[in-house]
């Protein structure tokens, strides 16, 4: 089971974390994956981070401004998002890399002024 939280609503240029509880699994042998939907729009892959931590992977349009971390001991990935955008308004997931499990609800995040 995968449960988002931490959105929220920010003006242009704040910062939010978001959380991700994982159970059910093994947390600590998967890579994991933040991802986004805006309305009307795909699902698009935002972050990757490798099982153990050491490898993270960004798309270009949060290069630079956000950063995923986890932590095996408590079974939670996170995403630190600075300096946000209107741009970035979406409902945030995160799932496995691969094997994806059962897609959470999500936390939404709105950032506007």
């Amino acid at each position: 089971q995968l449960v988002e939280s931490g959105g929220g609503s920010v003006q242009p240029g704040g910062s939010l974390r978001l959380s991700c509880a994982a159970s059910g699994f093994m947390f600590s042998m998967h890579p994991m994956t933040w991802y986004r939907q805006a309305p009307g729009k795909e699902r698009e892959r935002v972050a990757f981070i490798d099982a153990g931590g050491g490898a993270k992977d960004y798309s270009d349009a949060v290069q630079g401004r956000f950063i995923i971390s986890r932590d095996n001991v408590k079974n939670e990935l996170y995403l630190q998002m600075n300096n946000l955008r209107p741009e970035d308004t979406a409902l945030y997931y995160c799932n496995r890399a691969t094997a994806k499990l059962a897609w959470g609800q999500g936390t939404q995040v709105t950032v506007s002024s």
